[in-house]
């Protein structure tokens, strides 16, 4: 089955993940982090790419970003790819790509989705069971938007902004949204529509996409059309 083409809608939220190959570790200790995190940051911004929330985890890591150019993505990827890849098979004598093909991403409905799907992102150590609460976890965007520590990696999206007049009313009503629990379908549908490439939204939102785009955003109906 071909590839569809990637949507290049400016400055429309989209979840990204990129994979390490055959689900190998990507990032060992420490160092790679760091180093990772520096080269995102600097990919991000020499790309216009906005980043809302992220999280890093050992074989693939999650964003929640805004291009500003139809470009601002995969620039970003590739240029942050090129430098991390030489870095790693440097440090660990290896060769060849880390990288399993293309970075999956879905483009999502703001107002639907960008809050549970911030929540999405920065829950990942969890569902992973490496930590009992985000907070416990250095390598995501929860200690910026749940506490206010300083992150350079990270722009407000403006729904985020509008959670409350003051900023440390802002964190805690960020922090009160993960009382509530995502739910197993939210994060089916998170996840379908991420892997397959089809917009994050209700019908509404996917043929505003599907104009704007110029394909389709939803998965086509499965069996044979109902003859008329």
């Amino acid at each position: 089955m071909a590839r569809l083409p990637r949507y290049t809608i400016k400055n429309q939220p989209q979840h990204i993940i990129q994979r390490g190959l055959n689900g190998q570790d990507i990032l060992i200790d420490d160092e790679d982090y760091e180093f990772y995190w520096e080269c995102l940051l600097n990919s991000a911004q020499n790309n216009r790419l906005k980043i809302h929330a992220y999280v890093l985890m050992p074989d693939h890591v999650h964003l929640l970003a805004s291009p500003a150019t139809g470009q601002s993505i995969p620039k970003t990827l590739q240029s942050l790819g090129r430098k991390y890849v030489q870095y790693f098979n440097n440090k660990y004598a290896s060769s060849g790509t880390l990288w399993e093909g293309r970075y999956r991403a879905t483009i999502l409905d703001s107002k639907e989705y960008l809050l549970i799907c911030s929540r999405y992102i920065e829950l990942n150590p969890v569902r992973a069971g490496m930590v009992k609460h985000p907070r416990e976890y250095d390598w995501c965007s929860y200690g910026y938007n749940a506490m206010g520590y300083e992150d350079p990696l990270i722009t407000e999206h403006r729904l985020y902004s509008q959670l409350a007049t003051r900023r440390q009313q802002s964190y805690q009503v960020y922090r009160s949204l993960f009382k509530k629990r995502i739910s197993a379908a939210e994060l089916q549908t998170i996840r379908d529509a991420t892997n397959k490439g089809w917009a994050l939204g209700d019908n509404k939102f996917a043929t505003k996409i599907e104009k704007m785009g110029g394909r389709r955003a939803t998965q086509l109906p499965r069996g044979r059309p109902l003859l008329s």
